[in-house]
């Protein structure tokens, strides 16, 4: 449709024109004395329209031809900017392949031909920002050799370099490889400093929580450590179980780093409720807690909640964490004689009669009643649970008991054989 048109205007235009030429007779006469010059107005018009498509022709290649260097200065600039790419895309994929020299051989490439066209007086907008990443290449390169002086020399060029507005965003991605590469130097103190070297916005991200935990971890601050992994979780950058297992695995390790009980009771405090709750968590804290003498009391209200878990949904709990719970609480009795008074004495004879299969329910009721010197009550469920008992050490113990029972009543035969089944358990467990 639109060719169309344009013939049709071109069709118009020659019939005007054709028209005004057949019935045009104006004469132009030129009067150069002494001569006269007499030409067609039609003659005069095409002349004007010769000269003017002559003249815009002239101007045309004399504009072209000062355009020639300006042209030739911007080829040898594209050409210089391709071979700085290819060079630095070189770089990348010898990087990422192992190939570390001809990683920095070519990061070196492209140093010398920016530096190159920089003193030549060019300038352009990315030549900063290509600068950075190819010496953060090749210290990248040099950290993979094991070559710490260029690693340097290199990463301190690129850290002076990246502090102008035009390579500032890549100043954040400098600071987390030299954490990277602190953390493969074994080198915490100085990885946490850079980490402290980081925007509020950039320590926030992930990639630093995630740095900043294995900083902490390797720094031996249990409670960093232990901050950082929340806020991970919080973020979701684990599964749950993963976040779970995590914490729980720092929380112990936070209260085995407690060398008395004012230590171990601050470290407590700082615990969130649903840490405290963890069966493995409430056991060391427990358990940790009796052997710096601290008072039994304090370790029973520690664990309390998984006690109360305990009762009202045992399958929550596995066997080895029911064990675990068990013997800590056994300890706790054996630490002061009033450690078990008559309310845990209650809760402990109504989850064994709630559970009356339960052997390690059985075996824990009998140790109460030992500590409280019920020998017959105690004798009684301790017979019943120590056929039962899978745990190799909890039945060791309820044989032991049932030995100073039998020769607490005199019975010397019954307390033999009892030492005996205790030392024959073991000998299996050693085995």
């Amino acid at each position: 449709m639109r060719v169309a048109l344009w013939f049709l205007g071109l069709f118009g235009v020659a019939v005007a024109l054709a028209l005004f030429a057949s019935s045009n007779t104006g004469t132009i006469t030129v009067f150069w004395p002494p001569h006269r010059v007499d030409l067609s107005l039609n003659m005069v018009v095409l002349l004007l329209g010769l000269l003017f498509i002559l003249i815009h022709v002239a101007l045309k290649a004399l504009s072209a031809l000062f355009a020639l260097p300006g042209q030739a200065r911007s080829w040898r600039m594209r050409h210089q900017e391709r071979a700085m790419h290819a060079a630095l895309l070189e770089a990348l994929s010898h990087l990422v392949a192992g190939r570390f020299l001809r990683a920095r051989k070519a990061a070196h490439t492209v140093l010398a031909r920016e530096a190159a066209l920089t003193q030549s007086g060019e300038v352009w907008p990315d030549a900063t920002r290509l600068r950075v990443l190819a010496n953060l290449l090749a210290a990248e390169s040099s950290q993979s050799l094991q070559d710490r002086q260029a690693r340097e020399l290199h990463f301190q060029q690129a850290l002076s370099q990246a502090t102008g507005n035009d390579a500032s965003g890549t100043r954040d991605g400098l600071l987390l490889r030299a954490v990277h590469w602190a953390l493969e130097d074994m080198d915490s103190a100085a990885a946490l400093a850079w980490l402290d070297q980081l925007p509020s916005g950039v320590a926030r991200r992930t990639v630093a929580l995630r740095l900043r935990l294995k900083v902490a971890q390797m720094a031996g601050k249990t409670g960093l450590a232990m901050e950082t992994a929340r806020l991970l979780a919080k973020h979701r950058a684990f599964s749950e179980l993963s976040a779970k297992g995590l914490l729980r695995s720092l929380a112990q390790d936070w209260i085995g780093s407690a060398h008395d009980t004012d230590q171990l009771q601050v470290v407590w405090r700082q615990l969130e409720p649903n840490e405290q709750s963890l069966p493995e968590v409430a056991c060391a804290a427990s358990g940790r807690w009796l052997r710096l003498g601290g008072a039994a009391r304090t370790a029973f209200e520690w664990l309390l909640p998984v006690w109360q878990r305990l009762v009202s949904a045992p399958e929550s709990l596995s066997q080895d964490q029911k064990i675990m719970l068990v013997r800590v609480m056994e300890n706790g009795f054996s630490a002061t004689e009033d450690a078990i008074d008559a309310q845990w004495l209650s809760r402990i004879e109504q989850a064994q009669r709630a559970d009356p299969g339960d052997a390690v329910l059985q075996y824990l009721a009998g140790v109460a009643c030992v500590h409280l010197q019920l020998w017959g009550k105690a004798h009684q469920l301790l017979q019943l649970a120590v056929a039962r008992l899978e745990d190799a050490g909890l039945q060791t113990r309820a044989w032991q008991m049932l030995a100073e029972l039998a020769q607490r009543q005199g019975n010397e035969a019954e307390a033999a054989a009892a030492w005996r089944s205790a030392a024959q358990v073991r000998l299996r467990r050693k085995s």
